[in-house]
């Protein structure tokens, strides 16, 4: 389960969505979540999953890491339909055993989640799949940059969230180790009562928290020898710009979310 995380990869690429500016791939990400919110029929919802079809295709992302990606959410997916399926009462009632009963309007319903939150998953993991973490922080630095007016240390925290995206795929890496590790050494760590396997995931966690404290006071101390100091005269080798794929890329997202919008309207 802890390699199927992919969230924080990158993955290198020449595509037409790699080659968008991030500050443009991060405002239409935003769109895109705002885009599914706003959705309130399945007719809708299809709107976006085609939005999301397009979308990798152009990334040249495999289809196996868009399905890779979704793997961890199946309990969030599972407890969210279950609850949606049995406790709305609305509508016309297609089963019923004493307290429980499942109605159209809880089946509809807990469809139409199962979809939103797949195709919210798939959307914003194209972000970091075609989007490097120094981008990344670059964008969000130059969107947030008005806040330094206001005395926000916009560069200090655009660095710390990206790091932060940017070693959750090595943590995963390192607590699948020590799992490996704890286990060659005869833990049983997958058998016995729910206290157990808690009582089990403390060997897991102390290691892991060390690991990640050390890795944080190399991290600090490779700037520190590096003479980082933040955001004050700092220049970037590559500068952000804006081009015609960008203008595209705008408006082949806002069609999408016109024709949600049109949909909403005219299905009730």
């Amino acid at each position: 389960m802890l390699k199927d995380i992919t969230l924080g990869q990158y993955l290198p690429g020449t595509s037409p969505v790699h080659k968008l500016d991030p500050r443009v791939k991060l405002v239409l990400t935003v769109e895109f979540i705002v885009m599914l919110f706003c959705a309130k029929n399945m007719w809708a919802i299809g709107v976006g999953a085609l939005f999301c079809i397009i979308s990798f295709a152009l990334s040249g992302v495999p289809a196996s890491l868009m399905v890779k990606s979704l793997k961890p959410i199946v309990p969030l997916v599972l407890i969210t339909s279950v609850l949606n399926l049995f406790f709305v009462r609305t509508g016309d009632v297609l089963w019923k055993w004493k307290v429980l009963q499942i109605t159209t309007e809880g089946r509809d319903t807990a469809l139409f989640m199962i979809a939103r939150i797949v195709l919210l998953i798939i959307g914003s993991s194209l972000l970091t799949y075609t989007t490097s973490p120094i981008d990344l922080t670059d964008a969000i630095e130059n969107l947030l940059s008005p806040l330094k007016k206001l005395k926000v240390p916009v560069h200090e925290l655009a660095m710390m969230m990206t790091i932060a995206l940017r070693f959750i795929p090595t943590l995963i890496e390192e607590t699948d180790k020590i799992m490996n590790a704890q286990k060659a050494r005869g833990s049983e760590l997958d058998t016995g009562s729910f206290a157990d396997k808690v009582r089990g995931m403390v060997p897991i966690f102390i290691p892991l928290f060390v690991s990640s404290f050390r890795r944080a006071e190399e991290l600090a101390t490779a700037m520190e020898c590096r003479c980082y100091h933040g955001g004050e005269g700092r220049t970037r080798m590559k500068q952000l710009h804006t081009t015609y794929r960008d203008l595209i890329a705008a408006i082949y997202t806002t069609l999408f979310f016109g024709g949600i919008i049109a949909l909403n309207v005219l299905i009730k």
